[in-house]
């Protein structure tokens, strides 16, 4: 179960409501309060970085489809290889310690996560996409639960996965590169915030 972080108390929602309207404040600026308050969750160590992996074209994976041959799959475009470098650049950056970096076996998430260069990648099963297969959705889901409920890191846990996975597990739909960073607590998951790029 997903909780959303209450960030904002009613008066002070409606003050930024207020601030908006009269041209005080752009949206944009809304937007970057709501990615530091994120990255600041990140640096504060004991949360996740669940994300979808970067820009790969098209959906799902083609016919004949092998999860053991990237030729057969849908990969990393030339800008989603850049997205994923220019993302661990920003962890970098903010000094957001890693404890642990898992990846669906995907080439696209494998491909990501590497290219994150935050660590050493693990392939995790339970990270796998479900888009050919509905069945098994609820097992991964619960088996993805499960990982994270079992972690217990001072830094950040990164996780990279499909966006089947991520809808499933948060009701979120993610962009390609988009980051949800949630903070497991008394068995559910708080949304804090969500990155984008």
């Amino acid at each position: 179960m997903i909780r959303r972080c209450p960030t904002l108390s009613l008066h002070a929602f409606s003050m930024l409501a207020l601030l908006i309207a009269t041209g005080l404040i752009a949206p944009r600026d809304v937007e970057a309060q709501e990615d530091n308050a994120a990255w600041a969750a990140l640096a504060s160590g004991g949360h996740v970085a669940l994300m979808r992996h970067a820009l790969a074209p098209g959906t799902g994976d083609p016919a004949g489809f092998s999860r053991d041959d990237c030729a057969t799959q849908r990969n990393l475009s030339t800008q989603g290889r850049a997205q994923a470098r220019a993302i661990g650049e920003r962890f970098r950056e903010r000094g957001i310690a890693v404890n642990e970096v898992r990846a669906s076996r995907w080439c696209r998430c494998l491909d990501t996560a590497e290219l994150l260069g935050l660590g050493e990648v693990i392939p995790t099963p339970a990270l796998d996409s479900f888009f050919r297969d509905r069945g098994a959705a609820d097992r991964q889901t619960r088996e993805l639960g499960e990982l994270i409920e079992a972690w217990s890191g001072e830094g950040a846990l990164v996780l990279v996965t499909h966006q089947v996975n991520i809808t499933a597990l948060t009701g979120v739909y993610p962009r390609s590169g988009e980051i949800l960073v949630l903070a497991p607590e008394d068995g559910a998951l708080e949304l804090v915030g969500r990155l984008g790029n």
